[in-house]
C-alpha cells in the first residue's frame, strides 16, 4: 500500500509517496503535475521495486517558499539531497516532462547516485519551455495568469496533453487542480514557470552526450507540447540509448497507458 511521507532537505519539507521493496526507483514529475501523475504506475512497479515519487519543491504537498529558485538545476540539487537523505544506493531514475531535464542534470552531476535513467516525454536542449508556460514567465502576463487562472483554462491545458480524451475524468482533473485551490499553490506554480531556463540544459549538452549509463527515452507520438525532435536528438547523441515511440499516447501517457508504460519500464530495469 502506498504511504505518504516527508523528509527535510536543505531545511525544506519534501513530500513523497513510497511503496514496495527492492532496488530503489525515483519517479520525478514535471510542471502542472506532482507525484499523483505516477499513481497508476507506482503499484505496478512496487511489486518488484522500492518505488518513491517525491513532489518537487513548490509542487504538490512539498514546501512552497516563494523566494526560492525552482529552476531545474536547483531542483536537481534538492533531489540529490533527497536521495542521500533516504540513504538510497544507486537509484533507477524515471522522469517525465521537466523532471526529465532534472534527470539529465543529475546524470551528469551525480552519476554515482544513479543506476540508469528513463525519460518520458522529456524536455531537452533548447526546445522548451513551451506555451502556455512561456507566457507565464513574462511579469505582466504572470500577474494576469495569477488573477485569471481558473479551473476551465487549466482543464483545457490538461485536455490538450491527452490523446485519449476519455481519460480526463472528474477525479483526474481534481488531482491536477488540487494545488491550485490556494493562492500559495498558484503563486508557487507561476514561480516554477518563471524559473524555467533552457540554458541549464544547453550548458551541459556535451556532457549529456557522454553519458554511459543505460538510458531509455519513451516518446508519446501524440504529445503536442514537446517536439519529437527532442527524443530523436537525445537518442542520436547518447550512445547506447534506447528510444521507444508509442503511437497512441499523448503528453500524460502514464494516465493513458499505465500498464504498457510499466511493462516497458520493468523490461528495461530488469536488464540493468
Amino acid at each position: 500500500m502506498t504511504s505518504s511521507k516527508k523528509c527535510l532537505v536543505e531545511d525544506k519539507n519534501i513530500f513523497y509517496l513510497r511503496e514496495g521493496a527492492g532496488d530503489p526507483i525515483i519517479l520525478l514529475h514535471g510542471i502542472t503535475t506532482y507525484s499523483f501523475i505516477w499513481r497508476k504506475i507506482i503499484p505496478l512497479l512496487a511489486k518488484h521495486y522500492d518505488t518513491i515519487a517525491p513532489d518537487l519543491l513548490g509542487c504538490g504537498s512539498s514546501d512552497k517558499p516563494l523566494d526560492e529558485d525552482y529552476s531545474i538545476k536547483n531542483q536537481s540539487e534538492i533531489v540529490a539531497g533527497f536521495i542521500k537523505k533516504l540513504k538510497l544506493n544507486r537509484v533507477h531514475l524515471i522522469a517525465h516532462d521537466i523532471g526529465g531535464g532534472i534527470a539529465q542534470i543529475l546524470a551528469v552531476n551525480y552519476p554515482e547516485l544513479i543506476k540508469d535513467v528513463t525519460v518520458i516525454n522529456t524536455v531537452a536542449y533548447d526546445f522548451w519551455p513551451v506555451q502556455p508556460i512561456v507566457a507565464m514567465r513574462i511579469p505582466v502576463l504572470r500577474q494576469l495568469a495569477m488573477a485569471t487562472l481558473e479551473f476551465g483554462a487549466f482543464k483545457f491545458m490538461v485536455n490538450r496533453g491527452l490523446f485519449n480524451k476519455k481519460v480526463l475524468t472528474d477525479e483526474l482533473m481534481e488531482l491536477f487542480w488540487e494545488p491550485m485551490k490556494t493562492p500559495l499553490g498558484r503563486k508557487a506554480f507561476l514561480q516554477f514557470a518563471k524559473c524555467l531556463n533552457n540554458k541549464q540544459l544547453v550548458e551541459i549538452e556535451d556532457k549529456i552526450h557522454n553519458i554511459t549509463m543505460p538510458f531509455l527515452i519513451i516518446r508519446g507520438d501524440q504529445d503536442i507540447y514537446l517536439s519529437s525532435e527532442i527524443s530523436r536528438k537525445l537518442h542520436q547523441n547518447i550512445k547506447g540509448s534506447k528510444l521507444i515511440k508509442i503511437p497512441n499516447a499523448g503528453h500524460y501517457m502514464t494516465e493513458e497507458l499505465p500498464e504498457e508504460i510499466a511493462n516497458i519500464l520493468m523490461q528495461f530495469l530488469s536488464e540493468n
